[in-house]
C-alpha cells in the first residue's frame, strides 16, 4: 500500500523495473556534494539504502546540469557521461536520470537507473512515463514536508513537560524524544542536521566564588544566548548541570559553520566562556553519531582552552 513518500518511492521504482529492466533504481536526495540513497532496487552493483556517494562524480549531476540525456541507451557515447569518474568506478552501459524537485522548483534529487549493458534504443519512448513519475514523487513530497512542518510544531506541544525548570529549554528526556523524530525524517527524506555541543567553562567556579544563584543567572542568560541565536525550528536542551546541546534542523556544512560562529559572537559580546563543538549527521551513521562526535569537539576545545589558560 502506497501512503507516504517513502512507500511511493519503493513502489515506483520496483514498477519501472519490472517495466524497463535495468539492474539498479534509485530514488536519491542531492545535499551539497552528497548524494544520498533514499530508496533502491539493485541486483547488479551492491547498492544500499542509505549510502553516499559524490554528486559530482555522477551521471545525474551532468544530466541536471544539461550536459546529456535524460535517457541514454548506450551512456559511453555521451561524453559527459563517459568522463563522468562513476564510469570509471562502475561497469555502466545505459542510463536513465529525471530531476525531483522541491515546490519551489529547486532540486531534491533525481529518480535514475543504470545497467552495465546497453539498452534498446526503444527505452527512450518511456521518457514521458518515468517524467511523470517522477513528477508524482516531485508532488508526494511537497504535500508530505508541508506535513513535516506541522507535525514538528506537534511534537514541540507534546514535548513541553520536558522542560527544565531553571532554564525553560527541553531537558535530557525532551531532547531524546524529539532527536528520535527528526533522525526518522532524515532517514525518510536525507534531510541535513547538525549538533551544537556546549560546555560553560566558569559555572564550577561561580557557583564556588559567588554562590549558587549567580551560578543559575550564568545558566539562564546562557540559555537566553543560544535561544536568541538559533532558528526557529533548531532544538536546544540542557542536557546536564552545565552542558547543552543544539540540534540544528535542515542545517547543511555551511549553515552550521555559519550557526556556531553566531554563537561564539554571542557568547563573546555576553560575557560567558563556554566550549563549542559541532558535527553535521552523516547517512550512514545518524544523530546518535554527531552527538557523540559534537561532544568529543568540543570536550578537545575545552582541553585547549585550559592550556592556555
Amino acid at each position: 500500500m502506497i501512503h507516504d513518500f517513502t512507500s511511493a518511492t519503493h513502489a515506483t521504482i520496483h514498477f519501472l523495473r519490472e517495466k524497463f529492466g535495468f539492474d539498479l533504481w534509485m530514488v536519491t536526495r542531492t545535499e551539497g556534494n552528497d548524494w544520498i540513497v533514499l530508496a533502491v532496487e539493485d541486483s547488479h552493483y551492491g547498492t544500499r539504502e542509505g549510502a553516499v556517494f559524490r554528486w559530482s562524480d555522477s551521471f545525474c549531476s551532468r544530466m541536471v546540469a544539461g550536459l546529456g540525456p535524460r535517457i541514454a541507451p548506450q551512456s559511453d557515447l555521451i561524453q559527459a557521461y563517459a568522463e563522468a569518474p562513476i564510469a570509471d568506478m562502475l561497469e555502466i552501459g545505459a542510463y536513465v536520470g529525471v530531476p525531483i524537485t522541491r515546490k519551489d522548483g529547486s532540486l531534491f534529487g533525481t529518480l535514475c537507473a543504470i545497467d552495465p549493458a546497453p539498452q534498446s534504443e526503444q527505452i527512450r519512448e518511456g521518457q514521458a512515463l518515468i517524467e511523470l513519475m517522477a513528477d508524482l514523487l516531485s508532488s508526494l513530497l511537497h504535500a508530505e514536508l508541508m506535513i513535516a512542518d506541522t507535525t514538528r510544531r506537534a511534537e514541540r506541544a507534546e514535548a513541553e513537560a520536558s522542560r527544565d525548570a531553571l532554564t525553560s529549554l527541553y531537558n535530557r528526556r525532551g531532547w531524546d524524544q524529539l532527536i528520535e523524530r527528526e533522525e526518522d525524517r532524515c532517514r525518510r527524506y536525507g534531510n541535513p542536521a547538525c549538533v551544537i555541543s556546549v560546555d560553560l567553562d566558569a559555572l564550577k567556579e561561580v557557583n564556588d566564588t559567588l554562590g549558587h544563584a549567580a551560578g543559575d543567572k550564568l545558566l539562564v542568560d546562557a540559555s537566553n544566548v543560544m535561544r536568541d541565536v538559533v532558528r526557529l525550528n533548531d532544538i536546544v536542551a540542557r542536557i546536564g548541570g552545565d552542558e547543552f546541546l543544539i540540534l540544528g534542523i535542515e542545517c547543511n556544512v555551511t549553515d552550521t559553520e555559519v550557526l556556531l560562529q553566531r554563537l561564539r559572537d554571542s557568547f563573546d559580546r555576553a560575557g560567558i566562556k563556554a566550549s563549542l563543538g559541532a558535527a553535521n549527521r552523516k547517512p550512514e551513521l545518524g544523530l546518535i553519531a554527531a552527538c557523540a562526535e559534537a561532544d568529543a569537539r568540543m570536550y578537545e576545545e575545552k582541553k585547549r582552552r585550559q592550556q592556555t589558560q
